[in-house]
This record gives structure tokens, sequence and C-alpha cells, in this order.
């Protein structure tokens, strides 16, 4: 089985989902499926579909996030000690060479991503093409609007 690399603050983030799935959100879906038996003929009962679904959803869920932590590497960017390389879990300080525009991302695992908070996926083109750099290094990045070149000013692992 292939290993899923996620960050130390991912895990416990796929964690805290699984454990409000399954104390929170699956006991109510239950509940609102035992209403709506209640309610008699389920044939052309609405509340009862959209429980059924709504549960369906939640357990498909609950079986995705426990597959993923069975099979996470999880990794503690501060641990970390790859000579300044950009590695899973670095937090990347980049400047684009034409614009001069300053931005910083951390690479992390795909349920982790969020471009607005600087979280990038690992399998992202940036990400990609980042990995193994250091500081000082040019990458080019095949960007919707042509390629783009950033320089890395830090790295460093948080």
């Amino acid at each position: 089985m292939n290993t899923i690399p996620v960050t130390k603050r991912g895990a416990e983030k796929l964690r805290e989902e699984l454990h409000r799935l399954k104390t929170v959100d699956r006991p109510w879906v239950i509940n609102a499926i035992s209403e709506a038996r209640a309610q008699g003929d389920l044939s052309e009962n609405a509340e009862y579909e959209v429980a059924k679904d709504r549960q369906g959803f939640i357990e498909g869920r609950i079986q995705e996030i426990e597959g993923k932590l069975s099979a996470a590497q999880v990794i503690d960017p501060t641990e970390l000690d790859a000579g300044g390389k950009v590695v899973f879990g670095a937090t990347v300080a980049l400047e684009e060479e034409s614009s001069g525009e300053a931005v910083t991302y951390q690479i992390v695992g795909e349920d982790e991503a969020d471009l607005k908070q600087g979280l990038i996926n690992i399998s992202s083109p940036i990400a990609r093409a980042l990995i193994g750099k250091e500081e000082g290094d040019t990458a080019a990045v095949q960007a919707p609007g042509g390629v783009k070149n950033y320089e890395i000013v830090a790295v460093k692992y948080l």
C-alpha cells in the first residue's frame, strides 16, 4: 500500500473530523432516520431519503478518512533536517521574477491544501517545481498564463 504524506497538523485535523463524524454526525443521522421511519410510509418520505443519503455520505467519509489515516506517513516539519532543500512540509518564501511579487507557501498533503492560507498540495505544479531546490535557486512553474519563474528566497521547516 502506498503511503500518503501528511503533516502532523493535517493528521490531527483528519482525526478531529473522524471523531466528529462518529460521535456527532452518525448519531444525529441515525436519529433522523428513526424519526422519519416513525412517520409511516417510506416510499414518499423525503426526510427519510435525505437522511439515508446523508448517512451514506457520512459512512463513506468515515471509511475514506480511516483509509487515509492508516496509510498516512505523518511528517512533522519542525523535525525535518533537509539541509535547506525544499521537501514535503517545508515553508518556502518565493519571489516571482518578472513582477517581484512575494508569496510564501507550505507544501502539504492533498487534504490539507488551502491556497488562501498558503498551503499547497504536494502534487500541484508549483510544489513539484520546488521540490529538491534550495534557497537562491529558480523554479520554473507552468501556469495557465504561461511559464512563471520564482526565485526561492527562504526555506524554513516550521
